[in-house]
């Protein structure tokens, strides 16, 4: 079976060498990532690759967003960095790297909405990576607009990944989250609560052609469907302070349920059969893309593509299905070639 691993994550060195010789939080993340070497070390992560037969990757810069590394004008800088980077990759190493999402300068809205069409219309990007808020800032922010209408007019997907950091506590009485919850449980509700801002935001409706995919296997909706769906029919009977009814439900052209069903998502969820099985069912093979999130593993890179792999194959399902997880979705929403 061939796979197109859709999410993983890799520092070009350009953008890495930058990021260690500047100040505050980029010359920090050296420090936190510098025990990961597939993530910046380009001869580690080509071995990772070739561990596996018929495999390629689409890769993505790593944590923190660009917008969370200093001023404007440093992150349009690592977001220029890191999208001709990433090019140059996919260009010298065809066999390893299928395609790339282009990382931007969410901080200045203009500059993102230029370098996204900058990487898409000049370097060959095949969608970008958004994190689900900038700097605290919620995505359904009329100033980011141009952005999601970049990648509607190019016809390449949006990938929402989760930020979220200990500063954000689990309770209100607190200053910060405790053991790791702010990860654990923090990132699935972030990427969740994102795709119900875009959704009851009205940007579904407004961007009909927009594409999304939610990494994580859509993060917390599948196994609430429950509430996804009937719950959110009854939108407005639990707030009394205003009317959501009039003024979002009755407002939206769909039911809430059927605008989460038009996300895409992917496969990284760590090698958990059960979420694998809850969001192939939610999803269904159309909308679904076999990702590892490599090189974020114990193994740091070929563990969880080993372990995905093994799940999707231990899952009962047509061999049409089994090729549009593994490869064909990939092909089509990258706009990637066919065989």
């Amino acid at each position: 079976m061939r796979y197109i691993d859709a999410f993983n994550h890799f520092f070009p060195a350009k953008l890495w060498e930058k990021m260690l010789q500047s100040e505050g939080a980029a010359q920090d993340i050296g420090k936190r990532m510098r025990n990961i070497p597939a993530i910046y070390d380009l001869d580690e992560r080509l071995k990772i690759i070739e561990r596996f037969e018929n495999y390629t990757q689409v890769i993505s810069l790593g944590m923190p967003p660009l917008e969370s590394l200093g001023e404007p004008a440093q992150t349009i800088e690592f977001a220029r960095l890191g999208n001709d980077g990433m090019a140059e990759l996919v260009q010298k190493h065809p066999d390893h790297f299928a395609g790339f999402l282009a990382s931007l300068p969410m901080n200045d809205a203009d500059a993102a909405a230029v370098e996204a069409e900058r990487a898409f219309r000049d370097l060959g990007a095949n969608g970008l990576q958004i994190h689900t808020n900038v700097n605290g800032a919620p995505l359904d922010e009329q100033r980011f607009r141009p952005i999601f209408k970049m990648a509607e007019t190019y016809g390449r997907p949006v990938m929402l990944h989760p930020s979220r950091t200990a500063s954000m506590p689990d309770y209100a009485t607190e200053s910060e989250s405790e053991y790791e919850i702010w990860w654990t449980f923090g990132w699935p509700y972030e990427t969740s609560a994102a795709m119900a801002r875009l959704v009851f935001s009205g940007i579904m409706d407004e961007m009909p052609d927009l594409k999304v995919l939610a990494h994580h296997l859509g993060a917390m909706v599948p196994y609430f469907e429950g509430r996804v769906g009937p719950g959110w029919d009854q939108l407005g009977k639990r707030t009394s302070n205003k009317d959501l009814k009039a003024t979002v439900l009755d407002r939206l052209k769909k039911r809430p349920f059927d605008y989460f069903k038009d996300f895409y998502a992917d496969t990284a969820v760590f090698g958990s059969r059960p979420a694998t099985v809850c969001g192939l069912e939610f999803y269904g093979a159309d909308k679904v893309l076999f990702a590892s999130d490599s090189p974020f593993d114990p193994e740091k890179g070929p563990g969880y593509i080993r372990d995905t792999i093994k799940v999707l194959e231990s899952i009962d399902m047509s061999v049409e299905d089994r090729e549009k997880i593994s490869f064909r979705n990939a092909q089509a929403l990258f706009g990637l070639a066919t065989d």
